[in-house]
């Protein structure tokens, strides 16, 4: 997981359990791309993070594909400046990965609409919510016994006014648990049950039993948030980081990190598994341009080429 702020979050509006299709990539990218789907919001998305945990793929294979992800609308990440009402400021990044490809003009504006957006429960780490505790479970007596019970034992040793037999100690032991759960410490319920006795005490069972649900401590509140709210949101390229006031991004990539046949949207011959040739029918079988079939491929599927454009 990334740290609170930071990581994957769902950009468009599917379902969790929507099911997702990627028959439109090649196969090493719809399987890094299932991958991502499935990982939780907030997951850890640098390609080092993702190679160490995929079983097939390592760095520079996640990489290329995250590019190619990048550019066919699933992925882009977005810098955030975070303003909270205590006049506390900070930049995260987060990558905001979506089922369905989306258009650099879909994109750019998810980007323009998260300005002003309260994100008060994402980005106060220190102010996360308290979830309520669960009481101590009472543990059974040939395991060890619960801090609770101790505590409730070793009341004989505090005051022996308040001795309490075994049987007292195993029905008031999950009321014990409470006062633990709510922050109390076993010198607390101890103090709560042996200040200010009687001079006698005829059923110290019954005694503790009142004194432990009078005296209970109250539940432990989370503490308040502090409001905060997305102040500027710009898309930044995933490899250098730079962000698009300063630099082109073609469909969330700059032109720097992109390879140079994208760039240049040319491969030179001496790149490719074998030259371009027009085909001698007389010399044998025809040598088939890899390159250029896959372009055709990809033209027919409505995708860019390896060499740029449609």
């Amino acid at each position: 997981m990334a740290k609170s702020g930071y990581g994957k979050r769902l950009a468009g509006d599917e379902e969790p359990d929507t099911k997702p299709d990627f028959a439109h990539l090649i196969p090493r990218d719809a399987e890094l791309a299932t991958f991502i789907d499935h990982l939780q919001d907030g997951a850890a998305m640098g390609h080092k993070v993702i190679a160490a945990a995929h079983p097939r793929y390592g760095q520079q294979a996640v990489r290329t594909s995250f590019r190619r992800l990048t550019e066919a609308g699933h992925l882009r990440w977005v810098k955030e400046h975070i303003t909270v009402e205590d006049n506390s400021m900070r930049w995260v990044t987060r990558t905001y990965w979506s089922r369905e490809p989306k258009s650099s003009e879909w994109w750019a504006e998810f980007v323009r609409a998260r300005h002003g957006r309260d994100v008060t429960a994402d980005y106060q780490p220190g102010l996360a919510r308290v979830s309520e505790p669960e009481p101590q479970p009472t543990a059974p007596r040939d395991d060890e016994p619960s801090t609770a019970h101790l505590t409730l034992v070793q009341l004989r040793t505090a005051d022996r006014r308040m001795a309490l037999s075994e049987g007292e100690c195993k029905q008031l032991e999950p009321s014990a648990a409470e006062w633990l759960a709510r922050g109390a410490t076993p010198s607390d319920i101890t103090r709560a049950l042996t200040e200010g006795l009687p001079p006698t005490v005829t059923n110290p069972g019954g005694l503790a039993r009142t004194r432990l649900e009078n005296k209970m401590p109250p539940k432990r509140q989370a503490p308040a948030k502090a409001r905060a709210r997305v102040t500027r949101a710009v898309m930044v390229c995933p490899f250098c980081d730079e962000p698009e006031t300063s630099v082109e991004l073609v469909n969330g990539i700059c032109m720097e990190c992109m390879p140079a046949e994208e760039r240049t949207g040319y491969v030179p011959d001496t790149f490719l598994a074998r030259p371009r040739q027009a085909p001698d029918r007389a010399a044998g079988p025809e040598v088939v341009d890899v390159t250029e079939r896959v372009d055709a491929l990809r033209r027919a599927a409505g995708l860019p080429t390896m060499r740029g454009g449609v």
